[in-house]
């Protein structure tokens, strides 16, 4: 049987090392064989040198919402939303992705709340109908200080594309917003409030959380042990933090706002993930640890493209020449193999035969990755 894509003339990064030119053939959507070389077939495509990557997968995305309302009061029909999101994380070389929806917020009636459904249907739809050059999964993250949480997320637990649940508490004074000065400077920018208001909010966070953030908290846990659903902790700070999560079975620890919090997390077993902005900016937007101080402490695990997807290829690249110790293999892991592995998706995220022919061509120009072309399956999308 003649191999589907053959690839020529490539710089292939593989789990451990580099190929500086080497070929490779994808028989029915996965990888067959790795050589060293160039392989001199009729339609082979030439690299020239360019990298041969594995598609990104990213667990942690809400760039889907920018596409749903992207102006104030103005609401996107569904599925062209979901296509514009999709060609931009396709376009930033990921091809495995996980849509993180906001299920409860800090507001009643908010925007999120608003488009929630909307947007797993108009996914769930776009997916179904092969609209889409990225694999579309989904991300539920949960706010726990929000009374209706439960009511919300039990009739989508079931979805089978379901990969990954966030256990969320933005209560002003912990976790992301340690600092209340940040907190007060994050959300007067969101909503444009006073600071009276601002306080009557506050004083509303704190009362909800103490309400209902530990039962829900428990009520969540139990569903997705339950029905055998990963979870990842978010914005943990605190060794008590790190022990809860650890309790809870928590598989990845979502942008750890401590450095004790992030080496904590990994001596449980939990895979550390940052976000691409924050490597990036060099810093967090909201005052907490680096990434780079993660990566170099030896303490980051997991890239996410967060809020800017173009931001993991820009990392995977960033990351070897800022920090010693980090090779282009383990940065590419970071954001391919590690993320995948985390949550069970062992048919892809690494070059090695017998893997999913997600792939990537990527060029680098002065310092600058770009993504040239991408296959999803063997199957050429961009």
């Amino acid at each position: 049987m003649s191999p589907e894509l053959v690839i020529t003339n490539a710089r292939i990064v593989g789990r451990d090392a580099e190929i500086p030119v080497g070929s490779l053939q994808v028989h029915d959507g996965v990888i067959a064989d790795i050589d060293t070389g160039q392989l001199p077939v009729a339609g082979a495509v030439d690299f020239g040198g360019d990298y041969l990557l594995p598609g990104l997968v990213e667990l942690h995305t809400d760039n889907l919402e920018k596409h749903f309302a992207p102006r104030p009061g103005v609401r996107w029909p569904g599925r062209l939303a979901v296509i514009s999101h999709d060609a931009q994380i396709a376009a930033a070389g990921i091809t495995t992705v996980l849509d993180a929806i906001a299920v409860g917020d800090v507001r009643d009636g908010s925007v999120r709340m608003e488009i929630l459904r909307d947007m797993i249907a108009a996914i769930e739809a776009s997916q179904k109908d092969g609209m889409l050059r990225a694999e579309h999964l989904l991300h539920l993250r949960c706010e726990v200080s929000f009374g209706s949480l439960m009511d919300l997320i039990e009739p989508m637990s079931h979805l089978s594309w379901l990969k990954l649940v966030s256990v969320m508490d933005h209560t002003p004074g912990q976790r992301q917003f340690v600092k209340p000065e940040k907190y007060r400077e994050y959300y007067q920018g969101k909503f444009g409030m006073t600071d009276e208001q601002m306080d009557a909010f506050m004083a509303t966070q704190i009362a909800a959380a103490q309400a209902h953030g530990a039962k829900n908290r428990r009520a969540l846990v139990e569903l997705c042990r339950a029905k055998g659903l990963p979870l990842a902790s978010h914005d943990d700070a605190t060794p008590e933090h790190v022990a809860e999560a650890a309790d809870d079975g928590m598989v990845v620890a979502e942008f750890p706002t401590t450095f004790e919090a992030a080496e904590l997390s990994r001596q449980h077993g939990m895979h550390v993930m940052m976000g691409g902005p924050n490597l990036v900016r060099g810093g967090s937007h909201s005052g907490n640890i680096s990434a780079r101080s993660l990566a170099e402490r030896g303490h980051l695990d997991i890239i996410s493209s967060d809020y800017v997807p173009s931001s993991m290829i820009q990392s995977v690249f960033l990351l070897p020449k800022q920090v010693p110790g980090i090779d282009l293999p383990k940065a590419v892991a970071m954001a391919a193999t590690n993320p995948a592995e985390s949550i069970g998706l062992t048919d892809r995220g690494v070059i090695e035969p017998g893997k999913r022919a997600d792939l990537l061509r990527v060029s680098l120009i002065d310092d600058t990755p770009v993504v040239r072309a991408v296959w999803r399956a063997g199957q050429r999308v961009m």
